[in-house]
């Protein structure tokens, strides 16, 4: 192409005397190689993920997919900790047929997530409408809800369990009174001896309300699930922990179960982390992120609602698990 024109010299600068060089030689972030390519209806899923640009968020995906499949290869640890918000938007099938699969080899939670996977798996509906019933008392009074789950932690802590094993074997025990059971995380992990940790902070989960709340018994099995989720983290060498809906709660649960897996001899040099959550915030991007990766690992951050980042996830990993 012909050289351009010097630019007439006026103004305060002598622009003449800039230096350009050629397009051809300057390193650039994108490439038509990296496209996506528009969906012909009636085509796979594997297809309509190949079909995607290779960039930004789809290139995390992708790589989040491949690193859970190669630690479910390996026989390493995946973990998913848990918030409530993906129960509630209806994700329990698919983290229940991840945990079915062997992909899923734990699960923490924290202690919301028990109460609407509880009131899902008993009544079939939950996430009760706080702005109507807080004005008159009624907010998280449900009889059933507290005193089951309750009775289920006290139960559990006298034989030696964590809040996520007791709650999970009672219901298994009642499945009868439970209509929804198959869905239920935690009756799923008790069945499959799947290790499930509840970490509850006291006075912020509605049993903590209802008259048979024992703080006693609700200290010693959550105690007693951080130490269970200790000592998978430190088995987690080339494993993957994946937070899900948590903002504060699990991230600085898991960043003290990383140092304490360390100062027990664990190094956990190579381990990859990953957050997936509307917004990044700042515990789980230092402590889920950064922090556990500094020394050795990755990071992956997936932002977007969870009720549709979620199912990609989870089906890119069967898809590349397949290839």
């Amino acid at each position: 192409m012909p050289k351009s024109p010097k630019p007439p010299a006026r103004g305060p600068l002598d622009l003449s005397r800039v230096k350009t060089y050629p397009l051809r030689t300057r390193r650039s972030k994108v490439r038509t190689s990296q496209f996506g390519s528009p969906w012909q209806s009636g085509g796979t899923f594997a297809g309509f993920l190949a079909s995607l640009p290779d960039v930004l968020a789809v290139k995390t995906l992708r790589r989040l997919a491949k690193a859970i499949a190669h630690a479910h290869r390996r026989r390493r640890p995946v973990i998913f900790g848990l918030g409530a918000h993906p129960t509630k938007v209806g994700l329990n099938p698919i983290l229940v047929d991840l945990m079915d699969r062997g992909i899923i080899t734990a699960v923490a939670m924290s202690g919301a997530v028990v109460i609407h996977d509880f009131e899902l798996a008993y009544l079939g509906q939950t996430s009760e409408d706080v702005d109507a019933e807080i004005d008159n008392g009624r907010f998280g009074m449900a009889e059933e809800t507290g005193r089951m789950i309750n009775e289920a932690i006290i139960q559990g802590d006298k034989e030696g369990q964590g809040i996520g094993e007791a709650v999970g074997r009672y219901m298994n025990r009642h499945a009868k009174a439970f209509r929804s059971i198959k869905t239920s995380l935690l009756a799923k992990a008790a069945t499959l001896n799947v290790p499930a940790t509840v970490h509850v902070a006291i006075g912020t989960d509605i049993i903590h309300m209802h008259p048979l709340a024992d703080g006693a018994a609700l200290g010693a099995a959550s105690l007693y699930d951080f130490h269970k989720l200790t000592a998978v983290v430190s088995r987690m060498e080339g494993g993957v922990y994946v937070n899900v809906g948590s903002a504060v709660l699990l991230p600085e649960v898991f960043l003290k179960t990383v140092t304490l897996s360390r100062n027990l001899g664990r190094s956990l040099r190579h381990i990859t982390t990953a957050n997936l959550d509307f917004l990044n915030q700042y515990r789980p991007t230092t402590n889920v992120l950064k922090r556990p990766t500094q020394k050795g690992g990755v990071g992956y951050a997936l932002t977007g609602h969870h009720e549709i980042m979620l199912p990609l996830l989870a089906a890119a990993i069967l898809e590349e698990l397949d290839s």
